[in-house]
């Protein structure tokens, strides 16, 4: 079995990023510019949005961040979002999610630039990933493309199982497996709520990517020896012997599971690092496509 390490695949590629831009910076040219808004005081984003600025710090980005209290209105959002359309200082931008109730997430998203869409969820961008344009990739299934390219991991003419079909992982996930690419060229079946024989179908597959959001949801018995497993699942479970009293659990059921697979990826350590690490990749390359360069 071995561990699929996102710490130290993440920290290499920010590493050749930090590169490129000293050399970009060294030349005369400014170094990228990354904003992120954030809405209200959600645990999990404001950690998900620091370790952001802090990726930035590492790959010599300019990052800025913009708070709005819970009770913003949706006319108000949407007026920044304009404002950082037209700024030309401004390579990217995303807007934390999840937003509160009184906020259409589907309007803030259609909103944003798509030459500014560095989390790749606007429609043109999804447009173009789904016929292989080129575009801006949605963060987290780019980072397990990246992940796979890596460990060179064979998924040609192999089976991958996504479970979950969310526009954020699910959905782009399988359309990225399934491209002519390397990594890439696999037969993709997409499990959800509605599918009546999930395990059977897991047990069938070479690659199996859970984004359900379901803690210990893969067990042992719906997974083939030498099978890879690729865990997005960050769910806060309740430990009374962290300080913090929870810890992260994965869709993966990881000490029952890693045993028979040939790949595995950890929960905390494994996709998430290489989900903002995406974001640093988007970003460096919106810079290059931005046509103001002082």
């Amino acid at each position: 079995m071995t561990l699929i390490d996102g710490k130290k695949t993440a920290t290499d590629i920010k590493k050749n990023i930090a590169e490129e831009v000293r050399q970009m910076v060294a030349e005369g040219n400014r170094a990228p510019h990354l904003v992120a808004i954030l809405v209200g005081h959600d645990g999990g984003s404001e950690t998900y949005v620091a370790n952001k600025v802090k990726a930035c710090e590492e790959c010599g980005f300019k990052s800025t961040l913009i708070r709005f209290e819970d009770d913003v209105t949706e006319e108000r959002l949407l007026e920044e979002i304009h404002r950082l359309n037209e700024d030309d200082t401004v390579d990217g931008f995303i807007v934390q999610l999840p937003l509160p109730r009184h906020i259409n997430e589907e309007l803030i998203t259609q909103a944003i630039d798509p030459s500014k869409d560095v989390d790749g969820f606007h429609p043109v961008n999804v447009g173009r990933m789904s016929i292989g344009l080129d575009c801006f990739l949605p963060a987290t299934p780019a980072g397990i493309m990246e992940l796979l390219k890596y460990y060179d991991i064979p998924t040609k003419g192999k089976h991958a199982v996504v479970l979950g079909r969310s526009n954020i992982v699910g959905k782009p996930m399988a359309a990225l497996l399934m491209q002519k690419s390397n990594p890439g060229n696999c037969t993709v079946t997409v499990c959800h709520s509605a599918t009546p024989n999930i395990k059977e179908i897991c047990r069938e597959a070479d690659i199996i990517v859970a984004a359900l959001g379901q803690p210990g949801f893969v067990t042992a018995d719906m997974v083939k020896p030498g099978a890879t497993i690729i865990d997005v699942g960050t769910t806060r479970v309740p430990d009374a012997t962290r300080a913090r009293g929870w810890r992260l659990r994965g869709d993966v059921d990881f000490d029952n599971v890693a045993e028979l697979c040939e790949y595995i990826t950890p929960v905390p350590g494994g996709v998430g690092p290489m989900t903002i690490c995406s974001l640093m990749i988007n970003t460096l390359k919106a810079r290059k496509q931005n046509p103001y360069k002082s």
